[in-house]
């Protein structure tokens, strides 16, 4: 492989701002993983965040990278699945496999898609210090003239701040996380948070009814969240962590009294075993290892269910929250039976071929 901008490459970032900022250009924020796509000829490599290659998870990508980009060239976009309800990320995760077997046959089953929304370089031309917009301009002229649109896709842009905030509100529906916004004159300039993006964000109130340990020694990592459906049930939901490490030190002793040395009785008592786990269909809260980081461990101490806590979330993914929960406060004030999938706002959904067709 021979390309004037070559792998690895790690993706320009963004920082994270309340609201949707003026006189810029917009996307949609997709949520998938983060891809650069390096093609030179027949050689296909798809580069991730953490430099990691993604190309031999997604087979059907590197030949729709083949069908529908150009002949040589280097894109920014995402990997993506597109389920019934819209983006389907449990489904992405589940594409990051060992088994060579189980790859190609999640590859039929749950297919993946590319959202093309940046170009780095075509042909023997570099285009790092391009402005932005140039950037765009060329990424469309580029796939006009493929076949991009069966599996690789051109993400929606505009210049009115207006749309994007229509966008911000709308597209989430699909499954989509946000909104981006990018300076015209923006150089790419990898690993730096130079762009701006805009994410949902609301407050749930959660059972803690568990933790995991940090990797620094005896101190709490994070706090294990639940939620109770309409028959009562507790679901784990996500977690809560992002703590100081005095504050990590400080919710130990917090939980103390609260601690279970043996789980019988707990919740989630079944799924401390494989044949609970398999029973329930759920995913534990604790004991898998890492799809990312296999040396990770996920092994957790159960809690008495008796602790709320609000926590600021962006958005679901299925009946659990999509990204890591942010702690705002405890609610000694709320009885943990309140804590329901009830008080959670549910966005209209939106066919996802709106969106690409905006």
């Amino acid at each position: 492989m021979q390309l004037p901008v070559m792998p690895p490459v790690k993706p320009m970032l963004a920082k994270s701002v309340p609201q949707v900022p003026e006189g810029m250009l917009y996307e949609p924020k997709w949520d998938g993983f983060r891809c650069v796509v390096f093609r030179d000829g027949e050689e296909v490599e798809l580069g991730s965040r953490n430099e990691r290659p993604l190309t031999r998870y997604f087979p059907e990508v590197v030949e729709a990278v083949r069908r529908e980009l150009p002949p040589r060239c280097v894109v920014d976009g995402e990997v993506v699945v597109v389920g019934e309800r819209g983006l389907d990320f449990e489904a992405l995760l589940q594409r990051i496999h060992p088994a060579a077997s189980r790859v190609r046959l999640l590859a039929e089953q749950t297919p993946a898609s590319f959202v093309a929304f940046d170009l780095l370089a075509l042909g023997d031309e570099s285009l790092l210090d391009t402005g932005f917009a140039q950037r765009r301009a060329r990424l469309e002229e580029a796939l006009a003239g493929s076949r991009a649109g069966r599996s690789v896709h051109l993400t929606p842009a505009t210049d009115d701040v207006a749309l994007a905030r229509e966008w911000f509100t709308l597209f989430e529906g699909a499954g989509l996380d946000g909104v981006m916004a990018k300076a015209p004159d923006l150089r790419y300039a990898p690993n730096e948070r130079l762009m701006r993006k805009v994410k949902h964000e609301r407050t749930a109130d959660c059972v803690v009814a568990g933790f995991r340990w940090h990797k620094s020694g005896p101190v709490v990592g994070s706090l294990l969240l639940g939620l109770h459906d309409d028959e009562g049930r507790l679901h784990h939901v996500g977690v809560t962590a992002a703590f100081t490490a005095a504050r990590r030190r400080e919710l130990l002793d917090e939980l103390a009294p609260y601690r279970m040395d043996d789980p019988q009785g707990h919740p989630w008592a079944s799924w401390a075993t494989a044949a609970g786990q398999a029973e329930t269909g759920e995913r534990m809260p604790g004991g898998e290892p890492s799809r990312w980081n296999r040396e990770k461990d996920l092994s957790w101490q159960p809690l008495r269910p008796e602790l709320v806590v609000e926590v600021a979330y962006d958005h679901m993914e299925g009946t659990r929250f999509r990204h890591t929960a942010q702690f705002r406060r405890w609610r000694p004030d709320r009885e943990p039976g309140s804590c329901t999938y009830a008080q959670l706002e549910r966005p209209v959904r939106v066919d996802l071929a709106a969106v690409l067709g905006s």
